[in-house]
């Protein structure tokens, strides 16, 4: 198929920051997109050639806007599945297909999926309700500490709770959960691993995430990651398996834990570009959102080494402020060598909320770190 200046219509479901930027790659390659997002100001209007607004949970929304495109993708988990089932009866190309993302979807399944398949992660108890919990830890069931994650439609941080006392319970959501045994780790670390519908595979290289202690966002990724070369071999190995348990078409980014033995557990997976890998687009060969594309469409795979050392900043609404959105000292940033900031373009600002990211190049990648931490304490995103 003909995919460059020609009638062909790539549909991307969700009209965020991930998707702004995968356009940034379609519009290189000339390819005719096709956005649906249930706001009108989302930051994909502008950049897509055409965009549709409707509900992402919708069924007759995403069945209706899939038919009107040859390939369909998402830059976000939470679309309606069953639409996207019928529309691959019907021949409508999906990836990640509705099977992988109807696991995923829900993180009881994501851990029962990976229990099967015999890949590492932390042991877990399944509820149906947040209720049942406290009856579990008084039988002895469960023991605190554990980390409290609702089953479905957690994101950026949300969904989440280091459960520490029975009162860290309260004000939790009465839905189906999951309480995960506490890892105590070394490292966080991802791999995103790009598989086109031919079979080629690749991997980029081995991230470290820093996380906000508050918000669970991650405030830095660092390329390559500070670990051993046998620990990149493991969390490599770990992700490749992942990806052929799955068995997906695009990207798929594996977040793990590297423990205190060394020893690599997956925490999530998301089959789609991920924030670990936004340092991609300027230190990279190619960019995670090139490779996607690439991935989808069953093209050749891009080249996946890093051009030089580079680590990514997250802009997130400074607590305190809502509102229209000011980034102060943004001129500042830009004057340090080898600084590229991305703005998401959203107009509102609020506390913790993503609003963009600053990626740091350089060779010597301890320097590429203190420059890192140099932007995040200059940069603030506040209001008017």
């Amino acid at each position: 198929m003909n995919y460059f200046s020609s009638d062909f219509k790539l549909g991307i479901l969700g009209g965020g920051q991930l998707g702004k930027m995968l356009l940034n790659d379609t519009r290189k390659f000339d390819i005719y997109t096709c956005v649906l997002d249930a706001s009108n100001e989302a930051p994909c209007k502008i950049a897509s050639n055409e965009f549709h607004l409707g509900d992402l949970m919708d069924y007759d929304a995403v069945y209706n806007f899939g038919k009107q495109v040859d390939v369909l993708t998402i830059e976000i988990e939470n679309v309606n599945v069953d639409a996207l089932e019928a529309l691959e009866h019907e021949g409508i190309k999906v990836y990640p297909a509705s099977k992988t993302l109807r696991t995923i979807q829900n993180k009881a399944k994501q851990k029962l999926f990976y229990v099967d398949h015999n890949l590492p992660t932390s042991a877990f108890t399944r509820f149906a309700y947040t209720s049942e919990i406290k009856d579990a830890i008084s039988n002895g069931g469960l023991c605190l500490p554990f980390v409290w994650k609702s089953a479905q439609f957690g994101y950026d941080g949300t969904g989440v709770k280091i459960v520490k006392s029975i009162s860290d319970l309260e004000g939790l959501p009465n839905v189906e959960c999951i309480a995960e045994n506490l890892v105590t780790f070394k490292n966080e670390l991802a791999v995103i691993v790009a598989r086109n519908a031919s079979g080629e595979t690749k991997t980029f290289p081995v991230v470290e995430m820093e996380f906000h202690p508050e918000a669970n966002q991650v405030e830095y990724v660092i390329c390559p990651a500070r670990i051993s070369e046998d620990v990149a071999k493991k969390a490599t190995e770990v992700a490749l398996n992942t990806s052929k348990a799955f068995n997906h078409v695009g990207l798929l980014a594996v977040e793990m834990f590297q423990t205190q033995n060394d020893e690599i557990l997956i925490n999530e997976v998301a089959p789609r570009p991920h924030n670990s890998g936004h340092q991609s687009i300027e230190a990279s060969y190619t960019s995670q959102f090139e490779q996607h594309l690439r991935a989808i469409l069953d093209l050749p795979l891009g080249r996946t080494d890093s051009k030089a050392g580079g680590v990514m900043v997250n802009l997130v609404g400074a607590e305190g402020y809502s509102g229209n959105v000011v980034y102060e000292n943004i001129e500042n940033i830009m004057a340090l060598d080898g600084v590229t900031p991305h703005v998401y373009g959203k107009r509102q600002t609020r506390p913790f909320r993503k609003m963009g990211h600053v990626t740091i190049v350089n060779e010597d990648l301890n320097e590429a770190r203190k420059i890192a931490e140099q932007v995040k304490k200059s940069i603030k995103v506040i209001s008017e």
